[in-house]
């Protein structure tokens, strides 16, 4: 479970009811039934327009990123492996590395290291991979587009929403009371949009590309770990190489939990 993404719903619908409180508006103006079709049925409308449906139809899975964290070994971790895997290649040869297999989860990395126990040339374990990472790159970007649009266009709706809204108020002119009631019920649609666009959308749209960011990093740590293998590097080389995709902080801390090892 992604616990941020949680965190951050419930903290922006907090911000919205308190200070709508502070402000002294009554929280029964939210339960405008036209104002969430406007912005909730126009916005999931606009989506279908704007995308295919075999990208449309992504969206549940979507959420599901969003929410769930993706079960893979940490940087440190994968150094480590491929760490191990160039001592046992070197000590005891490639097929050696067929008893490792069954043991990795990832997909990605099961595929690199059966291409490399196949013997396959680097250049073209290369490409594949590095093909396979582009692909799901695009299917990323596809991804966070569509929350992306829908950051822009629940904003514009929430406008279109007040537009309406202001039409409705305009037959209360004789009622001075009512009028005040239909004028704060047209902005509803407009704090419906803003708040969906600027608090949901568009921050899913961004904790796509960051996740999917990660991923694409952990797989070319994936594809370069495998070529320094099959290309004869040493254990200590790739251990050396392949910590320059982690943070500064992430190297001093792995440098020094494997000097203490070497040390032991």
């Amino acid at each position: 479970m992604d616990k941020t993404s949680y965190i951050g719903i419930i903290l922006g619908v907090i911000a919205v009811v308190v200070g709508m409180i502070f402000k002294g508006t009554s929280l029964i103006v939210l339960f405008n039934p036209a104002a969430l079709l406007i912005i909730f049925a126009g916005t999931a409308a606009a989506i279908l327009i704007a995308f295919p449906s075999s990208e449309v139809k992504r969206i549940p899975s979507l959420f599901k990123v969003l929410f769930t964290e993706k079960k893979q070994v940490t940087q440190e971790d994968l150094v480590k492996q491929f760490v191990e895997y160039a001592t046992i290649s070197r000590r005891e040869g490639m097929l050696a590395l067929e008893a490792k297999v069954d043991e990795i989860e990832d997909p990605f990395f099961k595929q690199a290291v059966r291409m490399m126990i196949d013997g396959q040339e680097p250049e073209f374990i290369r490409h594949t991979l590095n093909e396979r990472i582009d692909a799901m790159q695009d299917r990323h970007t596809a991804g966070a587009s569509i929350f992306s649009q829908a950051g822009t266009y629940a904003p514009s709706l929430g406008v279109l929403g007040a537009v309406l809204g202001l039409i409705a108020a305009l037959g209360n002119l004789d009622d001075t009371e009512a009028l005040g009631h239909s004028i704060a019920a047209a902005f509803v649609a407009t704090l419906f949009g803003i708040f969906c666009g600027y608090v949901l959308w568009h921050p899913f749209a961004n904790k796509l590309k960051r996740k999917s960011r990660a991923e694409i990093l952990h797989n070319h740590m994936i594809v370069e770990g495998t070529i320094a293998i099959l290309n004869g590097s040493s254990p200590r080389a790739i251990e050396e190489y392949l910590t320059v995709y982690m943070g500064e902080k992430e190297q001093l801390s792995f440098i020094e939990g494997a000097d203490q090892e070497n040390v032991s």
